[in-house]
């Protein structure tokens, strides 16, 4: 006699998926309804997306992976022990040093200082060498994590002759094979104040960065310079790739640096004047807030953008409408932002729009669509009504800051 087959209710195990919420029915297929999942032949079934959630862990690099060792069963402890282990590198004595001078914005490292310090650890690793950072106040977990050996703390402040002493002083102490820096506004300013001190050559903008060779542009951008590496040299943006390996601990220097003779400074800062964020280009804004269609109290758009002290932005349908200023346009036919945050509130994330995102470090989507293209590009997204989160936002940081927001 055959044995009896549990029947399936495939409408309950649709109700059980069901995800609550106003709009268009949504089901998460990750979970599991009530009762055994047997097939017709009474065996259990696998569920696939369950056995992907259990192998799921975050890599030191922030990103998704798998880790596939062990029984199923046994996956979400071997994930997370796995996720706990943290390997860091020690270089103790090192052939040579390699000095790398990043900008830290704000005592932090930006896109471009992680570049730098990706193309620094390349060279390190090509001979057994170190990488020294030399700047202001930053959190050396960071460093490590970017690929430095160790670090000297600057204390010159905002004076470009006393900076330039520290570091030749360094440079004295540590006799390093090249100093690398990044060919922003203070990185070029730098660069160019060493080579003059030192007398050493430089090597401007290189846009390809090997172990015995650099490729960097001339003429007016029409022809390619093909050398060898000089021991200054400054790197264009968003053509080297940041260090994505293993951490680095940040040990001491054992070497002695003597600091340089003080002397009157040539230049003094007064005061750092912010720019006004509701009038900053948008292609410079830091912090832009955008609106797009699925926003339509714009006077609670303008408060929270107030609140937050960010710049304003726009999709492209919010500015066809009228609704926002054609200046105010992020997108491939608008401006294309290079900003450390984004918030897109309302905005699904249309093609031309998310060109606009293309160096954008960390986006905040505000969709009620679960499946819009700008959740799946965002680091952090709320499913929810922008008209509600707008107010309950503002909210917040009144409560937490007063009436002037963040």
């Amino acid at each position: 006699m055959n044995a009896l087959r549990l029947r399936r209710d495939p409408r309950a195990e649709r109700a059980a998926r069901l995800v609550p919420g106003n709009g268009r029915l949504r089901y998460d297929m990750s979970a599991t309804p009530d009762g055994p999942m047997t097939s017709p032949s009474g065996r259990l079934r696998r569920d696939p997306r369950t056995e992907r959630q259990r192998l799921l862990t975050t890599g030191r690099d922030g990103r998704a992976r798998l880790v596939r060792s062990g029984l199923i069963g046994q996956m979400a402890g071997s994930a997370a022990s796995t996720a706990s282990v943290v390997k860091k590198i020690r270089v103790e004595q090192p052939e040579f040093f390699i000095i790398v001078v990043p900008d830290l914005p704000e005592g932090r490292l930006d896109r471009a200082d992680r570049q730098v310090l990706g193309a620094a650890r390349k060279l390190a690793d090509a001979g057994g060498g170190a990488v020294v950072v030399v700047g202001e106040t930053v959190d050396e977990a960071s460093l490590g994590q970017a690929g430095a050996d160790r670090f000297v703390l600057l204390s010159s402040g905002s004076d470009p002759d006393g900076r330039v002493a520290e570091l030749v002083a360094v440079m004295d102490a540590l006799s390093p094979r090249h100093v690398l820096l990044p060919e922003s506004e203070e990185g070029a300013d730098t660069a160019r104040r060493l080579a003059a001190r030192t007398g050493l050559g430089l090597l401007p903008g290189i846009e390809v960065l090997g172990p015995k060779q650099v490729i960097r542009p001339c003429g007016a951008g029409r022809q390619e310079w093909v050398g060898g590496l000089a021991p200054l040299m400054t790197l264009a943006p968003d053509r080297v790739p940041t260090w994505e390996g293993d951490a680095h601990e940040i040990l001491s220097l054992e070497e002695t640096i003597e600091g340089p003779v003080p002397a009157s400074a040539r230049m003094t800062v007064g005061a750092v004047i912010p720019a006004d964020p509701a009038t900053m280009n948008l292609g410079d804004a830091p912090f832009v807030v955008s609106a797009g269609r699925g926003v339509t109290d714009f006077a609670s758009f303008r408060a929270t953008v107030r609140a937050l002290h960010a710049t304003p932005g726009a999709s492209r349908v919010v500015c066809d409408n009228g609704d926002m200023p054609r200046s105010t346009q992020v997108g491939a036919s608008g401006t294309i932002l290079d900003a450390l945050c984004y918030v897109a509130l309302g905005i699904a994330g249309a093609p031309q729009h998310l060109q606009g995102l293309g160096r954008v470090e960390h986006v905040v989507a505000v969709n009620t669509d679960l499946h819009a293209a700008m959740v799946a590009r965002a680091g952090l997204a709320i499913i929810a009504d922008a008209q509600a989160v707008m107010p309950a936002l503002c909210e917040i940081l009144a409560a937490e800051y007063g009436e002037k927001g963040a």
